[in-house]
């Protein structure tokens, strides 16, 4: 390895700018950004190819990795493999579908322990609030946690509760107090209804209306406002809800909020009977909606974009029955293309999208020296050739399961170097990324 790297990109994201850029690299660091053309000195010099673009690596703050207890269904090796496929830089683990669930300290360093030595790229830990545990959660702040998550509907595993609406207050005024962040996944169960057994998707789709996002997202902003705590939402389907979300920020209340690449590419007007690999929880809307939350994205009223990858084995996501299939879409890998596919057709550019999918989340979930090429910043690159169209084989994923909503379809983007702070991953050798704590 050079005691110096020098890479030379015709075309590069550095912050709000696509620009001609000479990235100098040392000890893993970003420590100068000038023309193209600068002298390398004794650098190595890496020239980026004419079809190529140099992007910040991704960061994925909401990926459940389910290792231990469910590493049948994903594992740190195998999930990390697939974000360094995709561009993704640094993950944040979600604190489900684990078992032990990441709600004490003993189950947070159960999961690092699991996690070290296996991961492709740069790992950080969410915890999890659920009703009893509002004394663990200043114990796993101070373990280094970035913030907590919670439900407040079943969460599908049960090991990791939901909490009530007194629950959420009571969490958020914890983490209020340790100036921490609380993640909620916003459905209200009482607006939910059992989904009829069988193939036809509008049959899920009406079981889980957008008033349940709505009417939870509500609770969410009074519960923020009640308390001043920093709230987020994760992965709004329900275009429904940006309204409220947009005048409570005029209001003053810290909330955020996240979409996923599903709810931006796909449509429930195009979801085939039996193909139980979209569902998803909430579930994937119609088109209309899927426009009036690009609209929100475009706006500033979503946050950023983060994959959910919640993946599982074949057998549960599979049957063709929307009522019994695990509800959950594994895209880590593809997150990228998704997105910049859809973007592109919307006339949006590649500054839009590391925006949403690398300084963004990085930025609110306090990740330093992540999500942007800087100064000062780890060297965490991911070298895209932006026009070049794939077929997605989920049989050449590194996703653990062949499963994937995105089987067959064409993507236009390719991956194809992600560099970690200053070398490029090379998943034939030995992993080289870091587990995270909280600065």
């Amino acid at each position: 390895m050079a005691a110096e790297t020098l890479v030379r990109a015709r075309r590069a994201v550095v912050g709000e700018d696509e620009t001609a850029v000479a990235v100098r690299i040392r000890a893993g660091v970003v420590t100068d950004l000038a023309p193209y053309d600068v002298d390398a000195g004794a650098a190595e010099v890496v020239v980026l190819a004419d079809d190529e673009v140099l992007l910040p690596g991704l960061v994925d703050t909401h990926v459940h990795v389910n290792e231990p207890g469910r590493t049948e269904w994903e594992g740190f090796a195998s999930a990390t493999r697939a974000a360094a496929a995709g561009g993704v830089t640094t993950i944040v683990d979600m604190p489900l579908n684990s078992i032990p669930p990441t709600t004490t300290v003993a189950a947070l360093r159960a999961k690092q322990a699991a996690a070290d030595g296996q991961v492709f790229v740069d790992v950080g830990f969410w915890g999890g609030a659920v009703p009893g545990n509002v004394p663990d959660l200043a114990p796993l702040h101070a373990a280094g946690v970035y913030g907590f998550k919670c439900f407040l509907l079943d969460s599908g595993v049960a090991e990791f509760g939901h909490l009530d609406a007194a629950g959420l207050v009571s969490a958020m005024a914890e983490t209020a107090r340790l100036g921490s962040m609380l993640l909620v996944h916003a459905e209200d169960g009482d607006a939910i209804s059992p989904c009829r057994h069988g193939s036809a998707y509008a049959g899920f789709l009406e079981s889980r209306p957008a008033v349940a996002e709505e009417r939870a997202v509500d609770l969410v902003i009074e519960a923020a406002r009640a308390t001043g705590g920093r709230a987020h939402v994760v992965h709004l389907s329900a275009s429904g809800a940006v309204p409220a979300l947009r005048a409570a920020r005029e209001q003053g209340v810290d909330v955020s909020v996240e979409t996923c690449p599903h709810y931006l590419h796909l449509e429930a007007e195009s979801i085939p009977a039996g193909a139980t690999a979209m569902k998803c929880c909430p579930p994937i809307r119609d088109a209309a909606n899927r426009d009036a939350l690009w609209h929100a994205l475009e706006a500033g009223t979503i946050d950023f974009v983060v994959t959910d990858h919640s993946p599982s084995t074949a057998e549960l996501k599979g049957g063709g029955d929307f009522a019994d299939a695990w509800g959950g879409i594994a895209s880590l890998q593809l997150g990228l293309p998704v997105v910049w596919t859809a973007a592109r057709e919307r006339g949006l550019g590649l500054v839009d999208v590391a925006r949403w999918m690398s300084s963004a989340p990085a930025a609110r979930t306090g990740l330093a020296g992540k999500g942007a090429i800087r100064v000062g910043a780890d060297a965490d690159l991911c070298v895209l050739a932006p026009d070049e169209e794939n077929v997605v084989d989920v049989r050449r994923l590194h996703h653990k399961n062949p499963v994937s909503a995105y089987d067959g379809r064409t993507l236009t983007g390719t991956v194809r170097r992600t560099w970690l702070r200053g070398v490029p991953i090379d998943l034939d050798a030995a992993p080289r990324g870091r587990l995270l704590r909280r600065a």
